[in-house]
């Protein structure tokens, strides 16, 4: 496995055995056919996890990277109650969103799909857009088809059936709040497959919208939940377990080298243990585009060049801490989002001692908040110095919010090249990518790349991988390190 994020973690997992794989003791790393079941992991950098980061301030823990999994997604919440984490799953203690734009916090209306509207008088009463805006929505149900080719960007469809102020003040500060994109280049077959499938047999897309709303299963649960203590405790648990399984961990370990050697594989890899070369029966690559394009350019020249032309949003979270009775006058709900069109500095603001009771519980003097900064092609603002973004923080939130205090503490976590662009096109790069990768024996690839950058798209990724693994190798030879052999 050469990558120790949450996907490849996951991925580990799944080779062992555990979930519904059972628990037997050749699962635990016992003997598995003819020879053992081996396992590695090799991390290039020192923390395992990835994107999903558990510290603290001011003595609260927080979550510095992702805070949140999607429930209506089964993958991580089945994997965090595998890894024993079911007792602290908890949904946030409120939802009300805002959106700061035309100078005002607005509420953030109901009705609608990733910002694109279904329910019309929500919007209204919302005051989001202007009365121009406003009326331009109307056209939805008169304009004639728009045809939904192949793919196209959300904005450009959005936009053609609504209008631009819409996809600007609200499809736009969504999607960014995923992927730290731009509306006018994220595929809407990547990013809303199945809007985009509702949308090839229907003409309105405000139809289109609703009729997407009413055809699900009805929710029974909150569509989103943390872990007590952070999100990011999620990857440690599962690293944890995979050692209860057997499953050898490296961090400070970096795979500089991938090739085919007969029927086997051969990885170079720098660590803490000196150089090592490593012949196994099959490899996980679980890393980010650009490193996987270079693992994959000798044997797989296609697939490295289709992940190279992947790409990246660069980001940076602020993290403060107040006194709490500094914080009285804030208002109510979970945070806001912030158009790119109004020109501010931060992107969106979670009032996380709001929005996680365990982080309320944990600071009763301290209220923790955060603020995001960054936006793909967007570099500006990143490129200054830690106390530079601290600054421009507090400012937009003393005039969004009327926060004029000066925090205790602070921390900036920068996300560099941290989420890759679903741009018009993906779809059908990463089956090209998966197609390539198919031909080679003992190859898997999984990530936020592939199939979503959420975290239960990031576990279903590794499952996916491992299986077509399974599928192609004898599963008592299965899993990097399977009857290896290692020479230093």
């Amino acid at each position: 496995m050469v990558g120790g994020g949450i996907s490849g973690l996951a991925a580990a997992w799944f080779l062992t055995g555990g979930a519904e794989r059972g628990e037997t003791e050749e699962a635990r790393g016992g003997t598995a056919g003819d020879r053992p079941l081996s396992v590695t992991v090799l991390e290039a950098t020192a923390r395992l996890g990835g994107k999903l980061y558990a510290d603290e301030i001011a003595g609260v823990p927080v979550d510095l990277g992702a805070e949140s999994i999607l429930a209506t997604r089964t993958e991580a919440v089945e994997l965090a109650r595998a890894v024993g984490l079911e007792p602290d799953l908890e949904p946030p203690a409120t939802t009300e969103a805002k959106v700061w734009t035309r100078d005002a916090l607005r509420p953030l209306p109901g009705g609608q799909v990733m910002g694109v509207p279904g329910d019309l008088g929500a919007l209204v009463s919302s005051g989001l857009l202007s009365p121009r805006g406003l009326a331009r929505l109307s056209l939805d149900r008169a304009l004639p088809p728009t045809p939904v080719r192949e793919d196209v960007s959300v904005g450009d469809y959005v936009s053609a059936r609504l209008g631009r102020e819409i996809v600007d003040r609200l499809v736009d500060p969504l999607l960014g709040g995923v992927y730290a994109g731009d509306a006018y280049r994220i595929s809407l077959r990547a990013a809303m497959p199945k809007l985009y499938q509702e949308l090839r047999a229907r003409r309105s897309l405000t139809g289109a919208v609703r009729r997407l709303r009413r055809s699900g299963p009805p929710r029974t649960g909150p569509v989103f939940t943390g872990v007590r203590g952070g999100v990011g405790r999620l990857p440690l648990a599962v690293a944890d377990a995979c050692r209860g399984a057997g499953v050898e961990i490296q961090t400070e370990t970096r795979v500089s080298d991938l090739r085919r050697l007969g029927s086997r594989w051969q990885l170079v890899a720098e660590g803490p243990k000196g150089r090592q070369v490593r012949e196994v029966d099959a490899v996980v690559l679980a890393v980010p585009a650009p490193a996987a394009a270079e693992l994959l350019r000798v044997e797989a020249p296609q697939a490295a060049a289709e992940l190279a032309g992947v790409e990246y949003a660069s980001m940076a979270l602020v993290t403060m801490a107040f006194r709490r009775r500094d914080v009285a006058g804030l208002p109510e709900g979970s945070g806001f989002l912030v158009p790119a069109v109004d020109g501010r500095a931060i992107k969106a603001s979670t009032f996380a001692s709001r929005k996680w009771g365990w982080i309320s519980d944990a600071g009763k003097d301290t209220f923790v908040l955060r603020t995001s900064v960054g936006r793909y092609g967007e570099t500006a603002h990143l490129d200054r110095e830690d106390t530079d973004l601290v600054r421009l923080s507090r400012a937009d939130l003393a005039e969004a919010a009327g926060l004029r205090a000066a925090p205790v503490a602070a921390r900036v976590t920068r996300w560099n090249d941290g989420l890759p662009q679903y741009a018009v096109g993906h779809v059908d790069r990463v089956e090209r990518v998966q197609a390539e990768v198919a031909k080679l024996p003992g190859l898997g690839v999984c990530g936020a790349v592939y199939d979503g950058v959420g975290i239960p798209a990031c576990v279903g990724s590794a499952r996916r991988a491992v299986d077509g693994l399974l599928d192609g190798v004898n599963p008592a030879r299965a899993g990097l390190g399977g009857g290896e052999t290692m020479r230093s």
